[in-house]
């Protein structure tokens, strides 16, 4: 009797190790699918996001030079009318991400800043200088500085750039949904990511 309550003991423990074991293969074989498919997921919207506009830019360029002190002065004027193509990107490729199996978290440890890209096309008009003072390389490459610089300062203050940053919310946010409904967390700069507003929040 006693022999065959300890073999019924072996056996039931032995069961239960084995499904204890093949419970725990489960979950690690669920845990490393689940990784991969984060992965997958981050690797899909890991691309270009571009927002477009057009900007106008008007510029009157003027410069005179003095010459023999004060009594002869060389002036030369240009108008530059110049429409520029604007681009706000996010290349999401650069963002840097650690997973955490054990712990079952996402944790973005790096958003690239936006990337601004100006394409003027410049058309000179009523372009005037006097002999002793004409344009040059020097001249041209001002005028673009200076049309560059101002044409940024209107990028600045219209809506591309929180345009550009809706759709990067957008992109995460479906990172975001994957991660929530495997049970998993996401954080960035050690700030948990509970619901979707919480990515805007973030960003700002």
């Amino acid at each position: 009797m006693k022999k065959v309550l300890a073999g019924a003991l072996i056996a039931l423990a032995s069961v239960l190790i084995y499904k204890s074991c093949s419970s725990e293969q489960n979950e690690r074989a669920i845990l490393r699918e689940n990784s991969m498919l984060i992965q997958q997921e981050l690797k899909n919207v890991s691309k270009l996001i571009v927002t477009e506009g057009h900007f106008s830019e008007v510029y009157n360029y003027k410069d005179s030079k003095k010459l023999f002190g004060d009594l002869v002065t060389a002036d030369k004027k240009a108008l530059v009318v110049v429409n520029a193509e604007v681009t706000v990107g996010y290349d999401l490729s650069l963002v840097e991400y650690e997973i955490d199996e054990a712990q079952k978290k996402v944790h973005i440890t790096k958003i690239p800043e936006p990337e601004i890209k100006i394409n003027p096309d410049f058309e000179y008009y009523d372009v005037t200088a006097d002999y002793l003072n004409p344009f040059s390389a020097k001249d041209y490459n001002a005028i673009k500085r200076n049309v560059v610089a101002s044409l940024m300062r209107k990028v600045e203050a219209s809506s591309l750039k929180s345009n550009a940053e809706n759709r990067l919310v957008s992109e995460l946010a479906r990172i975001y949904v994957l991660i929530n409904t495997l049970g998993w967390e996401l954080t960035y700069k050690e700030r948990t990511v509970e619901e979707y507003r919480d990515l805007q929040e973030i960003l700002n």
